[in-house]
């Protein structure tokens, strides 16, 4: 493992319970950052954190990221113990299931816009500021590739991740001149607890995709986030960084 310095920061990471979310925040420990994780899911919220085995370096807050009065108060929370915020991870998430465009139900549409868009909007909402006023900030939206693409079957997927692209975009634009670096990775499919919400035709057509031929994998994930996250990450804004396997290279 290569070191990235993150000596002294203080980082949330969103959907943080397990899978990708769970890697970054311990590629981010293992960089000497103290980590706050969000999830709705307390007990395996619970379970990640003690897997993690880095006693205080570590908090947690079950975040309903939809809701704006939840994410505020986690992130005064974590004002509270680690006295700032430096790096925030928007890696929370829902696929929906898949359907035609037609055959989706509108409550599923609406729910993961809801989670997938809203959420990081409500996060940034809520933390950027005070990066701003510090004059120090990371912010990394866990986008996909689907979101350039549009993956078929899964038309709520791939728009509510095209969003995070260009909220990415928009939110670097206005905080470039405050010291906050804002920009978005963009995964092809790597293999976590999410699989379970998608069909097998899904995920074979996913993976025939991939130059590679593999799925990703979360320590990958975590290493490009990890630097993404650091001091030395800092004339790059607004970027969506692929991690794809070769699927998607712009």
């Amino acid at each position: 493992m290569n070191q990235i310095d993150l000596a002294g920061r203080a980082a949330v990471v969103t959907g943080g319970a397990r899978g990708i979310g769970l890697a970054i925040a311990a590629r981010l420990i293992a960089s000497g950052a103290r980590v706050a994780l969000w999830d709705r899911d307390g007990a395996t919220l619970t379970q990640g954190a003690t897997s993690l085995q880095a006693g205080e370096a570590v908090m947690t807050a079950v975040v309903d990221v939809t809701d704006e009065a939840s994410v505020g108060a986690a992130a005064q929370a974590a004002r509270a113990r680690f006295g700032k915020i430096d790096i925030l991870v928007n890696n929370a998430g829902i696929t929906g299931g898949n359907a035609k465009s037609w055959d989706l139900a509108p409550a599923d549409w609406r729910q993961v816009l809801d989670v997938n868009l809203t959420g990081p909007f409500l996060t940034c909402r809520a933390i950027v500021p005070g990066m701003m006023a510090a004059r120090y900030g990371r912010v990394v939206n866990v986008a996909s590739i689907a979101g350039k693409e549009g993956n078929p079957n899964a038309a709520h997927y791939s728009a509510s991740k095209a969003g995070v692209i260009a909220l990415t975009k928009s939110i670097a634009k206005e905080t470039a001149d405050a010291g906050v670096i804002v920009n978005c990775i963009t995964p092809a499919a790597v293999r976590t607890a999410m699989f379970d919400q998608m069909s097998q035709a899904h995920i074979d057509f996913m993976l025939s995709r991939i130059p590679m031929g593999r799925f990703g994998k979360v320590e990958e994930l975590a290493a490009l986030v990890a630097w993404l996250a650091s001091e030395e990450c800092s004339f790059s804004t607004g970027a969506a960084f692929d991690i794809s396997g070769g699927r998607a290279t712009y």
